[in-house]
């Protein structure tokens, strides 16, 4: 199988914490839809690539020695028309289009490398990059190249394509940590820096004791006590 790992896209239709059921019965699968910006033509060219490497691959294997005229393909012009007919959501315009599951549980991680655990820290919105690989099928006559996905790499936060608003578009601008101001110490007059220089200043509007010049004891009889 062909691998690719894209460029910055954005995810839509996010089933990779649990499988989605299939309607039309077969297994569960993981599953997220790829919206690649179509200015990124490296990964556009890359994925064609590896279509067309696939489908040669698979003339002997899968398609009986023919290699098919009309293949259905994995990638869609998100400025048309759906396979089922209906038009893409306006998320679509201007991308390229390509829908990747597995049956297994892809690798999810942030953009460190260390993994996603929590499911409101990845979301359809999100942007980021996926590693995806492309295999033939010809199952009931229909004859084509299928996505299927192997890891995914979260890069930065979107606008939630759910509808849901965001924590700074509810409460404005992000709660920060206010720290209060250190205190800043006051200048010490050096005549109070040592014990022996502090001289008490007297209490005015009260009488002072009075002592006793020979003995230096205060005279207690002064008041007439």
């Amino acid at each position: 199988m062909e691998k690719v790992i894209t460029g910055k896209v954005r995810f839509s239709y996010a089933h990779v914490f649990e499988p989605k059921e299939n309607l039309n019965g077969g297994d569960a699968k993981y599953s997220v839809t790829l919206l690649i910006p179509k200015s990124d033509v490296t990964t556009y060219n890359s994925i064609l690539n590896a279509i067309n490497v696939t489908i040669d691959e698979a003339v002997a294997s899968k398609f009986g020695g023919i290699k098919p005229t009309n293949p259905k393909m994995p990638i869609h012009d998100g400025d048309g028309l759906r396979p089922s007919g209906e038009p893409f959501g306006e998320e679509c315009k201007g991308h390229w289009v390509i829908v990747a599951n597995s049956t297994e549980k892809p690798d999810l991680v942030d953009s460190a490398c260390n993994p996603i655990m929590s499911r409101s820290d990845f979301y359809s919105g999100c942007y980021g990059r996926a590693s995806i690989v492309f295999f033939a099928y010809n199952t009931n006559g229909n004859k084509g190249v299928g996505c299927g996905l192997n890891n995914i790499q979260k890069l930065e936060d979107g606008q939630p394509l759910s509808g849901r608003s965001t924590a700074a578009e509810d409460f404005g601008m992000p709660v920060q940590n206010y720290q209060q101001a250190p205190v800043q110490p006051q200048p010490v007059n050096p005549q109070y820096n040592q014990a022996q220089n502090y001289q008490q200043t007297p209490v005015y509007g009260q009488p002072q004791p009075q002592v006793n010049p020979i003995t230096g004891q205060p005279i207690n009889n002064i008041y007439g006590v």
